[in-house]
């Protein structure tokens, strides 16, 4: 909204030209995102407690935990909502990167939400369906795809992406592949953020640190001195995009406040799932899927740790009779606390590790 009416203006009062930089429109939504998330929050948790939303516990869980249940969950809408209007006040909203963006956090907001109203409202335990909500997910990505496919907004072929540490390479997917390539990312982005907040403050702490390295690397992208320099793909009007991310970010962090432990609030799936998902999108636009998986390394390896821990136990249990884990319990956070870790000290020392992932991504732009 801004960028659009007071550029406009600088004739009359030549200091709203500032609203044409994407530098200052970035700061202004971090602060504003952060502000509202501030705000929201209370009236957010009273509201949820009113209506007895209250997380339900697993007793095969870590004991600990237990005291965690009733907590009011779906504080998600905060940062949906931060997020949502510090964009529409501070981004071009004629910008495609943008509007994209946007549409994936509000759509995986919405399939996060439907889940966790049937759990905690409606009383069922399972909550959505695993396949409805793994189409719902699948859907938005393909059409994602397509959409990239007929619409390109790059300036590059849809489907070339970026390779990290290699400089003015790309891999090059065909079209179907492309398109079913960005249903794995959005689909896999999502659960992976969804599997890793299982601890007080975790996903938004990473989230937070993710999105924000997402933003600088759109920046770089959106400018055709520092992308060439870098050897990054120049992608015209990907600027934008940092504004998206950084409100995100402030969003996150703002959250935060709300969520460290002891957590006042649960982002619930209706929060997880929509910043895995709008962290999947970004990297789609940007061409940095691979980058992906180094930004959001704490998310992978929490991925990973579940599928290795059921695989190797079916695969035990076929072979000996007798499942065997790998890990005390996964995704591996709680294989910490089980070995005797605090949760703040988990969470902190995961924090460290997204720092340590977001530092090693930035390298990616000279160690090529």
């Amino acid at each position: 909204m801004f960028a659009h009416l007071l550029p406009e203006l600088s004739e009359l009062f030549g200091p709203f030209n500032v609203f044409v930089y994407i530098s200052f429109r970035t700061a202004g939504a971090v602060v504003t995102s952060l502000v509202l998330a501030f705000l929201l929050g209370p009236v957010v948790i009273r509201r949820l407690k009113l209506m007895n939303v209250g997380q339900v516990v697993r007793e095969i869980g870590p004991e600990t935990h237990l005291a965690k249940s009733g907590t009011p969950t779906m504080g998600g809408v905060i940062i949906i909502l931060a997020t949502t209007i510090s964009t529409v006040l501070w981004a071009r909203l004629d910008n495609a990167y943008t509007i994209v963006a946007l549409v994936s956090l509000i759509w995986m907001g919405a399939i996060g939400f439907l889940d966790d109203y049937l759990k905690v409202v409606q009383g069922q335990t399972r909550g959505l369906i695993a396949q409805y909500k793994m189409i719902g997910q699948w859907s938005f990505g393909l059409a994602l795809g397509t959409y990239l496919i007929w619409n390109p907004i790059s300036g590059h072929p849809t489907t070339w992406t970026a390779v990290p540490f290699f400089a003015d390479v790309a891999a090059v997917f065909s079209v179907p592949v492309f398109i079913v390539f960005t249903g794995v990312v959005v689909s896999g982005s999502s659960n992976a953020v969804n599997l890793t907040d299982g601890l007080d403050g975790l996903a938004a702490g990473l989230i937070a640190i993710a999105s924000a390295t997402i933003g600088i690397f759109a920046y770089v992208a959106g400018r055709v001195d520092t992308s060439q320099y870098l050897g990054f793909f120049y992608l015209p009007g990907a600027g934008e995009l940092t504004i998206f991310a950084l409100a995100l970010s402030g969003a996150a962090l703002g959250f935060l406040w709300f969520n460290a432990p002891p957590a006042e609030v649960f982002m619930g799936d209706t929060g997880s799932l929509a910043l895995g998902g709008a962290l999947g999108v970004m990297a789609i636009l940007l061409k940095a899927e691979f980058l992906l998986v180094i930004v959001g390394g704490v998310f992978v390896l929490e991925t990973l740790s579940v599928i290795v821990q059921r695989g190797w136990f079916k695969y035990t249990k076929w072979r000996f009779g007798l499942g065997r884990r790998v890990f005390r319990m996964a995704p591996v956070h709680h294989h910490f606390e089980k070995l005797g870790w605090s949760e703040t000290t988990v969470v902190i020392r995961f924090w460290i590790v997204g720092v340590l992932f977001a530092m090693l991504a930035f390298s990616t732009l000279k160690i090529r």
